[in-house]
C-alpha cells in the first residue's frame, strides 16, 4: 500500500461482545468504566495515543447488560487493513470485551442511524435450585412458577407502533416514547424461559421494565388483558418492578447493507442445553 492510499480515511465497523456485569453501560462517562472507552483507548493505543478517536454504537446498553454482537464504528487513517483490526485490537483489550469481526464501511454508513432493527433477549432461570454455571446469564426467579404460554399470548399485541411510555425509565432524552415492535415472543428451553424483543429502537430502560411486568402474567398475577390495559393507557405508576440487568442480552443489530457474514453477529448468544426429560420445578 502506497502512502496516498494509507492517507485516505476510511470507516471500519466493529462487531462486539462483551459481560456487561464488568461495566457501568456502553457509554464513556466520567469516572466508571464503560465498553466504548475501553475501545476507544485500545484503538487510541494502536492508532496514535496523542489522537483520541472517537467510537460510535449502535446503542446504549445500561449497566450490567451484555451483548452479544454490539455494532460499532470508527473513522480511521492508518495503512492497518480494516478487516485486521478485530484482530489487533482484541490483544489491546480486556478479557471481557472481545471484537467477533471488523470490516471497512462507507463513510455515509452509520452504526447508529443506518441500524433499521435492535433485537434483545432477556433469560429466566426458572429452577428452584441454583446453577453456577447460568447464573451470570439469567435471573433466576425460583419465586413462583412462570408459564410461558401465558406471556407469550401477552406479548402480542405489542407488535406495531405503540406509544410505550410505561414501559420509560425516568432520565430519557428520547424526544417521544412511540416505539416500532417488530417481533417479540417467549419460548421455554427447559428451566430456561427466553423473552426476545426486536424494534426500530427501544426506550430508556424499556425491555427490563417489560420483564419486570410479564412475570406477573407468568404467575397468574396480572392477567393478558389487564398487561395490555396498562401499556395502552401508558399506566407507569403501575410499572413498579425492573428486571435484573444481567439476564439482558443485545442480541443483534440489523442493516439493510452489512458487511459481515451471519455466523458473525445473526444469533451469537449460545443457549444452555437442559435434558427436557428431568422433571422442573415450574
Amino acid at each position: 500500500m502506497n502512502n496516498k492510499e494509507s492517507a485516505k480515511t476510511k470507516r471500519v465497523a466493529l462487531v462486539i461482545q462483551y459481560l456487561g456485569t464488568a461495566f457501568y453501560g456502553w457509554q464513556r462517562q466520567p469516572h466508571y468504566r464503560s465498553v466504548q472507552e475501553e475501545i476507544e483507548i485500545a484503538i487510541n493505543r494502536v492508532i496514535d495515543p496523542e489522537q483520541w478517536i472517537p467510537l460510535h454504537g449502535a446503542g446504549r446498553t445500561d449497566s450490567g447488560v451484555h451483548a452479544a454482537a454490539q455494532v460499532a464504528h470508527f473513522d480511521v487513517t492508518s495503512p492497518i487493513p480494516a478487516e485486521k483490526f478485530a484482530m489487533v485490537l482484541n490483544k489491546q483489550l480486556p478479557d471481557e470485551i472481545l471484537i467477533r469481526a471488523s470490516a471497512a464501511v462507507p463513510l455515509d454508513w452509520h452504526a447508529r442511524f443506518s441500524a433499521r432493527y435492535r433485537r434483545y433477549r432477556y433469560t429466566l432461570y426458572t429452577a428452584a435450585t441454583p446453577n453456577l454455571f447460568v447464573f451470570p446469564w439469567c435471573w433466576h426467579y425460583y419465586y413462583a412458577p412462570l408459564d410461558a404460554s401465558a406471556i407469550a399470548a401477552a406479548v402480542k399485541p405489542l407488535l406495531g407502533y405503540h406509544d410505550l411510555a410505561a414501559f420509560c425509565r425516568a432520565g430519557s432524552d428520547r424526544a417521544h416514547t412511540w416505539v416500532k415492535v417488530q417481533d417479540v415472543q417467549c419460548i421455554r428451553n427447559g428451566p430456561l424461559v427466553e423473552i426476545e424483543i426486536q424494534a426500530d429502537g427501544f426506550l430508556y430502560g424499556m425491555v427490563r421494565l417489560l420483564v419486570g411486568l410479564l412475570v406477573k402474567v407468568g404467575t397468574g398475577e396480572l392477567s393478558q388483558a389487564e398487561f395490555t390495559e396498562i401499556w395502552q393507557h401508558k399506566q407507569r405508576d403501575r410499572v413498579k418492578y425492573s428486571a435484573p440487568a444481567k439476564g439482558l442480552c443485545l442480541l443483534r443489530v440489523g442493516y439493510e447493507d452489512f458487511p459481515f457474514p451471519p455466523s458473525i453477529w445473526f444469533n451469537s448468544q449460545p443457549h444452555f442445553y437442559f435434558n427436557t426429560e428431568n422433571s422442573y420445578d415450574s
